[in-house]
């Protein structure tokens, strides 16, 4: 009986380990080595690819096209040069490593110098969603490009490659990052070079490191002619350059959970407790650096004890030490009783109104005598389409001291985000063709 237990666990041993063998249709140790080896070389042909990779996805970023960058990140030769460093690294191969960085390094300034020449002859120079996605890398790029290394180790080291390789490129995006960096340089914007090149040196390292990590766990021999305190100095060195990395993403990943999370908190805050029958919220904004809240409110006064009662709450959403600030019309006496100013912080809604159409008119003058040149009434139709907040447009060429300028207005029944409010205005510049955009909103 003991006997044909032990069988069975064998038997169950043996069919799991033939599930997750890592081992399973691996290259010899030779193959694995000749193919790093080649990996190393600086090839014409791979140069030229390259370019035109780069070329591509710079377009790609340039008219916000996903379809075209993820093409451009199939045809990209970075990644071999990356997974070639993590293999040398593991197997304390220092003179493979030396050739592979050289390479990788090439490869780099040639990306850059070639996003930077097209954005810099590129006539549109507006900076599209697609970049400015490249520009706050966090924790959760570290993870992606983390897990993204190891399965492209895995897959690089198979007899059959499969699409692991290309699917790892895809997912840990190192081809936008870098053209992204040389729109920086060719705008000379900081915060592009900046923020697009350190998510680019995130997925490279990780990737390299998980690489690495899986050449360990094959077990692919040591170099032989392996120095060990040239070995140690170049991992005290990666090390340092890890953390130096890694600390930046986990406060900016910090950060932006706990603005999404206060941001939700608030959000609940409003819906649950400004609920009142004669008064209703038609403008709030949460600063959650000062801790400010400020909410416009139009109808019957709240009451003193409403509004304690609302700033006690504040804690019951997590919203200790929220500063709560309130602003609410004036009512006005007299036969009409219902007829209300509103106080929306600055401007009244009536203010906001007549400014509208005033600019309604001014659209409406622009647009006939500029009809031939920009169709203000199908970009308007098109806004609404496209961004699903926006209803009721109208649009036009408007002109001031700085000179023409598009502007949109319309109606919104939900709040619209700055981040929003700059990619439909970049979406104007680009249906326009002019160098500015405005918007003119109002919260329904």
């Amino acid at each position: 009986m003991e006997d044909t237990s032990i069988k069975r666990h064998g038997r169950v041993k043996k069919f799991f380990h033939s599930f997750f063998d890592i081992r399973d249709d691996m290259m010899s140790y030779e193959e694995l080595h000749t193919m790093m080896d080649e990996n190393t070389i600086i090839h014409g042909s791979n140069m030229w690819i390259l370019i035109m990779a780069i070329l591509i996805a710079s377009i790609g970023l340039n008219n916000d096209s996903t379809a075209v960058i993820i093409g451009a990140m199939l045809i990209s030769p970075l990644m071999s040069g990356i997974l070639t460093m993590g293999y040398s690294l593991a197997t304390s191969n220092l003179t493979m490593l030396r050739k592979a960085f050289v390479r990788f390094s090439v490869q780099v300034i040639i990306s850059l110098l070639t996003s930077t020449l097209y954005f810099w002859i590129s006539p549109l120079d507006v900076s599209t969603s697609e970049m400015i996605a490249r520009t706050s890398p966090t924790l959760w790029d570290v993870l992606i490009a983390l897990f993204g290394g190891i399965a492209g180790g895995i897959g690089n080291t198979r007899k059959k490659k499969g699409n692991v390789v290309p699917g790892v490129a895809i997912a840990t995006a190192l081809m936008p990052p870098l053209c992204t960096t040389g729109y920086g340089i060719a705008t000379m914007q900081l915060r592009f070079i900046l923020g697009a090149f350190y998510l680019f040196t995130i997925n490279t390292l990780f990737i390299m490191l998980s690489a690495a990590f899986v050449t360990k766990l094959l077990r692919v021999p040591t170099h032989k002619d392996a120095n060990v305190r040239k070995q140690k100095r170049v991992r005290r060195l990666i090390t340092v350059v890890t953390i130096m990395t890694v600390i930046p993403s986990i406060v900016i990943g910090a950060s932006k959970v706990y603005q999404t999370v206060m941001e939700q908190n608030f959000t609940n805050y409003l819906e649950e407790e400004f609920v009142f029958s004669d008064t209703q919220v038609v403008r709030n904004d949460i600063d959650i650096l000062d801790k400010k809240i400020s909410v416009s409110l139009v109808g019957e006064q709240l009451s003193d004890e409403v509004m304690e009662r609302l700033e006690q709450e504040l804690s019951q959403y997590n919203l200790d030490g929220y500063t709560l600030h309130i602003t609410q019309n004036k009512n006005i006496e007299g036969d009409n009783t219902e007829a209300i100013t509103i106080a929306v912080q600055e401007k009244t809604i009536q203010e906001l109104q007549k400014q509208i159409e005033e600019q309604q008119s001014k659209i409406d003058e622009m647009d006939a005598a500029l009809s031939s040149q920009i169709d203000g009434r199908k970009i308007a139709e098109d806004a609404s389409m496209i961004f699903a907040k926006l209803s009721d447009c109208s649009c036009g060429v408007m002109e001031d001291e700085k000179g023409e300028y598009i502007l949109l207005t319309g109606t919104v029944k939900k709040t619209v985000s700055s981040e929003e409010k700059q990619t439909i205005k970049n979406w104007l510049v680009i249906e326009s063709g002019l160098s500015r955009a405005e918007l003119q909103l109002v919260k329904k």
